[in-house]
């Protein structure tokens, strides 16, 4: 990797150890094609957003919008309230999250462990998707403060700003040869503001993007999901930030697919990925065997798995849901056993 991106032997900030994330080469095809995960999930709180939460934090001070000692106000299903409560116990600001019981319990914690003030738009137990409620509760909560500012993460240009580094380190550490890239889009930040960026260096590079079924990015039928962190439920705005001139192509993976496959790689290589993850992962498998020689794919893991042990690693809660199918199971095992030849 270039000299400029490595990361300091000390530091004296958490976040001061966001970025420099590893490439892992999950598989490689007999014509030399390969696939080389991401680790995002390698970031502090296990996730690639606290690059974003750091991002709009640093452009609202330099624009004056948020002075000492104020406060932070965002709509999270977790992985970005987590970054946002390391910048602001950092930085000293307090940090309210506006939640549904969608979002994993572990995550929860995490952002109440760090000083988090958790209000939720919704506390019947329904574990019901809420993002255009909580958004609309963001807005006004910060627009009765004065010393409050709502980061509104999915129409943030410093969402997609805060992923500029990973084409910075993905260019540094492949000099240039990739030539698919393959991520979740939610916010749309992190997929788009990667793709901006790359494509200014490296012309040519094929984007998907993947959502869960029953998200709306890329068209419907609607209906509710599991996936946490990703995509873009029914009656909520697609994001400002989601840039279809950018993606070239946009597809979809059910619950099932996406979650065996984070389980079946748990056990055959020992990466626990989130279940968003999950869906980048299988859909970036499912395209191996089609690829160009020589082709280099590179998929990004924005969120690790071990938030989901209560879920998605748990049995009795796959299996309570209907999100248990053996057929699948098998296809992740053998397409993984053709392609890494183990």
């Amino acid at each position: 990797m270039h000299k400029a991106l490595l990361r300091p032997a000390i530091v004296s900030r958490v976040s001061d150890l966001i970025g420099y994330t590893p490439l892992y080469e999950l598989c490689r095809t007999e014509n030399g094609s390969r696939l080389l995960l991401k680790l995002e999930h390698l970031n502090p709180t296990g996730t690639a957003k606290i690059r974003m939460a750091r991002q709009m934090v640093v452009d609202a001070e330099e624009r004056g919008e948020l002075r000492p000692g104020g406060r932070i106000i965002e709509s999270t299903s977790g992985n970005t309230g987590l970054g946002l409560a390391v910048i602001a116990a950092e930085r000293g600001y307090t940090f309210t999250a506006v939640v549904d019981n969608h979002a994993c319990p572990d995550k929860l914690r995490g952002m109440k462990a760090m000083g988090t003030e958790l209000v939720y738009v919704v506390d019947d137990g329904s574990e019901e998707l809420a993002t255009a409620a909580r958004e609309e509760l963001a807005e006004r909560m910060a627009r009765e403060d004065d010393d409050a500012i709502f980061t509104e993460q999915h129409n943030n240009p410093s969402n997609a700003v805060g992923y500029h580094p990973v084409a910075h380190e993905l260019v540094a550490a492949l000099d240039g040869r990739i030539d698919q890239l393959v991520g979740a889009v939610g916010t749309g930040g992190s997929l788009c503001g990667t793709a901006g960026e790359l494509s200014r260096t490296v012309p040519g590079v094929r984007v998907i993007g993947v959502e869960p079924k029953g998200s709306i990015a890329f068209g419907g039928p609607a209906h509710d999901y599991y996936q946490s962190g990703t995509g873009t439920p029914e009656g909520a705005e697609i994001g400002a930030l989601v840039d279809y001139d950018l993606i070239d192509e946009g597809v979809k993976v059910g619950d099932v697919e996406a979650f065996a496959t984070a389980r079946v790689l748990a056990r055959r290589t020992g990466l626990l990925i989130g279940g968003s993850a999950g869906g980048v992962v299988y859909e970036a498998l499912t395209r191996m065997a089609a690829l160009p020689p020589g082709t280099t794919m590179v998929a990004l893991l924005n969120d690790g798995g071990e938030k989901y042990l209560d879920t998605v690693f748990d049995d009795d809660w796959m299996n309570a849901r209907d999100l248990v199918d053996p057929t699948v199971d098998r296809e992740v095992d053998e397409l993984l056993t053709k392609l890494r030849g183990n």
